[in-house]
């Protein structure tokens, strides 16, 4: 089965100084890695900030765009991995590895299988 792991940070969690940011960055190469040779990564990517963020809205056929993010939350998307996992237990375990899940919420969502 499918499994979106959703990260979300609140942006003054994230660390500032340079070696913080790589330290973070070799956690996340080597879970990255680890998702690879275990056959359970699908994909996955860091998103921009949200500051530059859009969203967009169709309310009576008329579109809406506006800058930044849908919700006023403190807790930010900031990326994903799609995975595939045998089931709900295993997909828990890999957002447990989840760098980020240290500091921020990993969202685990399972793919609706729509054929």
């Amino acid at each position: 089965m499918q499994y979106l792991l959703l990260v979300y940070l609140e942006p003054s969690a994230q660390p500032t100084d340079d070696a913080a940011i790589r330290e973070m960055f070799d956690e996340y190469r080597v879970f990255t890695r680890s998702l690879q040779e275990s056959g359970m990564f699908l994909g996955g990517e860091a998103l921009q900030d949200v500051a530059n963020a859009t969203s967009v809205t169709v309310r009576d056929g008329r579109r809406l765009v506006t800058d930044g993010p849908f919700a006023e939350t403190k807790e930010h998307l900031a990326g994903f991995y799609l995975i595939e996992a045998p089931d709900l237990d295993a997909a828990i375990d890999a957002a447990a590895r989840v760098p980020d899940a240290k500091i921020g919420t990993v969202e685990v969502r399972p793919i609706l299988d729509m054929a």
